[in-house]
């Protein structure tokens, strides 16, 4: 539908219609079947966290607006977090700010940080909203694609790539480590070649470390920021949602210097302002939690993580372990010409709740080179045990 003779949408946003989740829910929901393809948990987080947002509810903290960086309590707790875990300190009158989930954060880093025109390198696959947000900001996207190694069954990044992939109009790198959809953890020695580039060019990194606590096998998250030369010029997305299982709650943060907060705050009082008054008091109580809560946490995903890895395994799929995150990808394609759809993820993904019961995402949403990642299709395994049970019990009638 047009009015005057063009689009009622803005042609930055044209390609970016309803979002494979939006469809894929609602297939699950009009199937009945399982869902795991969105990344969210089917039970809540601790129970004393809960309490701390009905008490803040009942006591009338954070039901009008809270301040516009969120309220003291929680950047002085997220402050402590990063200093606890990384050794980094952030000052949490000016060096944090409160977002709407880590979506707002990404947003408004890249709304307030670049000119129409400026490219962004972006690890691909990658998180949908990444593009939008690009679009949104008048930036070109620059894809440096993960690619599979056959030998390791894990997603690896060519820093030569990358680094070709930097050109005079560069402004800033888009990381996402441990990596949502791939579940691939950059190594120290990847970071480091990111850094060093960074600095060599003079470029800003945003980098997206909601699923920091969820890193698996003895593996360990690295901060980008924590790297020579990188505190002055990176801009590090956090979240509760990921790490405390309540993902409705939509409490995100943004640490860096003082002038990167306030540039990335002078776009974000324009989006929400402000949001989730009494939840940003639970958070900070959360951020507090002994160190037996994450490693529990971790531990427990995990074992989901190998549940369902095992179990795609035996139904036939090619499963690249995930080394983080909530997700597992996998190749469709042994399967069987039949079965597979023919390698397309997405003839794959819309027939499968029909076929057996269960939702899952086809990877090819997250490439802008959408041949690249036709054939790959990502579980999410943040669910009950009993509920992955059920879908591997479903998934393996594939292969009988």
């Amino acid at each position: 539908m047009s009015r005057m003779g063009r689009p009622l949408l803005n042609r930055r946003l044209a390609e970016f219609g309803t979002t494979i989740f939006a469809e894929m829910s609602a297939l699950a929901v009009r199937t009945g079947s399982i869902n795991l393809g969105q990344g969210f948990p089917d039970t809540d987080g601790p129970e004393e966290i809960r309490e701390a947002a009905v008490r803040a509810l009942r006591d009338g903290r954070g039901n009008q607006y809270p301040p516009g960086p969120g309220i003291p309590e929680l950047r002085t707790a997220v402050a402590e977090h990063q200093r606890r875990r990384y050794g980094l300190g952030f000052d949490p009158d000016h060096e944090v700010l409160v977002t709407a989930g880590a979506t707002e954060a990404v947003a408004a880093s890249l709304l307030a940080l670049l000119e129409p025109g400026d490219e962004v390198i972006a690890l691909e696959p990658y998180y949908d909203s990444y593009a939008a947000c690009i679009a949104m900001a008048g930036g070109t996207r620059v894809p440096v694609t993960l690619r599979p190694d056959a030998a390791s069954l894990t997603y690896r990044l060519d820093l030569d790539e990358l680094r070709g992939a930097v050109t005079d109009r560069t402004r800033l790198i888009l990381l996402n480590t441990p990596h949502n959809p791939t579940g691939t953890v950059l190594t120290r020695a990847e970071l480091a070649a990111v850094a060093e580039l960074a600095c060599e060019r003079d470029l800003l990194v945003v980098t997206d470390e909601v699923y920091e606590h969820l890193v698996f096998d003895g593996g360990e998250h690295l901060p980008i920021a924590t790297f020579p030369g990188m505190r002055e010029r990176t801009v590090t997305v956090g979240s509760a949602g990921k790490t405390f299982s309540f993902t409705g709650w939509k409490v995100g943060w943004v640490t860096a210097t003082a002038e990167l907060v306030r540039a990335v705050r002078s776009a974000k009082q324009f989006l929400t302002y402000v949001s989730a008054g009494p939840f940003q008091y639970a958070v900070a109580e959360a951020l507090r939690l002994p160190d037996a809560y994450f490693d529990s946490l971790r531990e427990d995903l995990r074992a989901k993580r190998d549940l369902l890895s095992g179990g795609l395994a035996e139904a036939g799929f090619e499963v690249f372990r995930p080394a983080g995150t909530y997700f597992v990808t996998t190749d469709i394609r042994p399967l069987g010409e039949r079965e597979s759809k023919g390698g397309d993820g997405f003839a794959f993904c819309r027939a499968l709740p029909e076929r057996c019961g269960v939702v899952a995402i086809p990877n090819a949403v997250f490439y802008d080179h959408q041949g690249e990642g036709a054939p790959f299709v990502r579980f999410a395994f943040c669910k009950r045990a009993d509920v992955l049970e059920e879908a591997v019990g479903r998934l393996k009638s594939l292969a009988a």
